[in-house]
């Protein structure tokens, strides 16, 4: 049996993406599975945090939006046939990265052109319309299958995610002192939980693939539950 060969293409704006990927591929890898990593980076760098409420409302009504930010040529080399592209970024008011949509506008149809796909999102919560948008744009491209999502959401409960993320990205340090606020957003992001459970599913993943499941029939319960992984 050939080793399967997975490509992932990511972009992750404050490591939270980055963190989960790399959990991801720990798991993957202890299966021989081939990863290859094609991290996007922005032609002008995005400030973490943004460091002003302004500035950083401005940039959440942009991303509504689907503001592109412009991305750095990737490489030559991951423009071949794959057994599975995961392409996998934080969501931005409701929808991909910006810099998700720039690479997707540039290299898409050359890329996905009858691939297996499969999307992984970090996000506060609102990852369908992320997902929807997403996959009509991978659809476009001419991806032969857009497989059920990866998804992890921040663990807070709302509405204390939502106030926690806007006031981090605006450069303060919500989950900070001993506050009254702390007691309800102990912590930005996703939880050291998350983080197994993303090696774990990388470890399911890779198992899948080698038994010959086809990706059009991976399927993942969304989101991760991660008390049951």
């Amino acid at each position: 049996m050939s080793q399967k060969r997975i490509l992932i293409v990511s972009y992750s704006y404050s490591h939270q993406t980055r963190n989960l990927l790399k959990k991801l591929i720990r798991g993957l890898e202890k299966c021989e599975i081939e990863v290859t990593w094609e991290r996007l980076v922005p032609v002008q760098e995005l400030r973490f945090p943004i460091g002003t409420i302004p500035a950083t409302v401005l940039m959440m009504f942009q991303t509504f939006l689907r503001k592109r930010y412009p991305v750095q040529p990737v490489d030559s080399k991951i423009f071949i046939d794959w057994d599975l592209i995961i392409i996998a970024g934080p969501t931005w008011s409701y929808n991909p990265s910006g810099i998700i949509l720039s690479f997707l506008d540039l290299y898409g149809e050359k890329l996905f052109a009858n691939q297996e796909v499969l999307p992984m999102i970090s996000c506060r919560g609102y990852w369908r319309v992320h997902f929807w948008g997403l996959r009509s744009l991978l659809r476009k491209c001419g991806a032969k299958t857009v497989v059920n999502p990866i998804v992890f959401k921040h663990p807070t409960s709302e509405p204390w995610n939502t106030i926690g993320v806007f006031l981090k990205l605006a450069g303060k340090m919500p989950e900070r002192g001993k506050g009254w606020f702390r007691k309800y957003y102990p912590k930005y992001g996703h939880s050291r939980k998350q983080f197994a459970s993303a090696q774990e599913l990388g470890k399911k993943l890779g198992n899948d693939l080698n038994s010959g499941i086809n990706p059009s029939d991976l399927h993942f319960e969304t989101p991760v539950p991660t008390e049951k992984i």
